[in-house]
């Protein structure tokens, strides 16, 4: 399980959510199989859809990043719910590994910027807002960052981090996210500034056995943090077999009919997970029927 912190100053100027993500990119890594720049592209979207998604706190809503950028990794998209747990994919996850230097995987470059960050905030309302930016470094966290500033009007600091281990386990993975509220006096944003360039990459601090507490609470050092909410958060899916059903009738009763026809078990995989739908042609002429 992973955690996530979401915190506010005691003086209503700052809105702040971290999370120790480490074990839900794990899970993402084994579904997809993903070599080490897709882990941490991947990864590094994930943490930062968990802690968007927890912040609407909106009951049975959802969000949804998708990453264009033109780069060999293809589409990258996560999905949050309401709570913060998280599901995704990337297009290509057996990119070979990129590097900017020894030990440090290029993620801007595997990700590309050439391209478009999406949001979809289901809000739970008859149409979803959709807001679009142009990507900035590929990195992620500066892409959000972007999208706030651009299509929120919100200063917004995002940090992301995601270390693979040799093994190409993950190692460690997370980040923070930090939001100026209306009327933040220069104070306040200066003893922002001074205590992220102070606090250094998030997957430092975070092998470095910081919580996402430990770290919203050096972020915000010098000013009297409340903690709102403690939540865990995980790689969660909602496939089920109903769905993949509703995916087949929306195929049509003539692809359907030609699928019974071949007389073959069809196999559909859901693109978040690793689960296996299984349908004979018996099960599609019941499908069949029920149009």
């Amino acid at each position: 399980m992973g955690k996530l912190v979401r915190a506010m100053t005691a003086d209503g100027f700052v809105k702040a959510v971290a999370v120790d993500a480490k074990d839900m990119v794990e899970r993402a890594r084994q579904i997809h199989k993903t070599l080490p720049t897709a882990t941490a592209a991947l990864g590094r979207l994930l943490a930062g859809c968990s802690m968007m998604g927890n912040m609407q706190k909106v009951d049975n809503g959802s969000l949804t990043l998708q990453v264009k950028g033109g780069g060999p990794l293809g589409t990258v998209m996560a999905v949050s719910d309401a709570v913060g747990n998280v599901r995704g994919y990337v297009q290509n996850p057996q990119v070979s590994v990129l590097e900017k230097y020894r030990g440090k995987l290029d993620v801007g470059a595997a990700v590309g910027t050439d391209g478009m960050l999406t949001v979809i905030r289901d809000l739970q309302m008859k149409e979803p807002y959709v807001g679009s930016v142009a990507l900035v470094s590929g990195e992620i966290a500066e892409d959000i960052t972007s999208y706030f500033v651009q299509s929120e009007q919100t200063p917004t600091a995002c940090a992301l981090g995601v270390l693979v281990d040799t093994d190409q386990s993950v190692r460690a993975a997370g980040g923070y996210l930090v939001q100026l509220l209306p009327g933040a006096p220069d104070s306040v944003i200066d003893t922002l500034e001074q205590n992220i360039a102070q606090a250094g990459p998030v997957t430092a601090l975070l092998d470095g056995g910081l919580s996402p507490e430990d770290m919203l609470r050096r972020v915000l050092d010098g000013m009297e943090v409340e903690i709102l909410e403690t939540t865990e958060v995980e790689y969660r899916c909602y496939c089920s077999r109903r769905r993949v059903e509703a995916t087949l009738i929306s195929l049509g009763r003539k692809e359907l009919t030609d699928i019974v026809g071949e007389g073959e078990n069809i196999e559909i995989s859901c693109q978040f997970c690793d689960t296996i739908y299984r349908f004979t042609p018996g099960e599609i002429e019941e499908i069949l029927r029920e149009i």
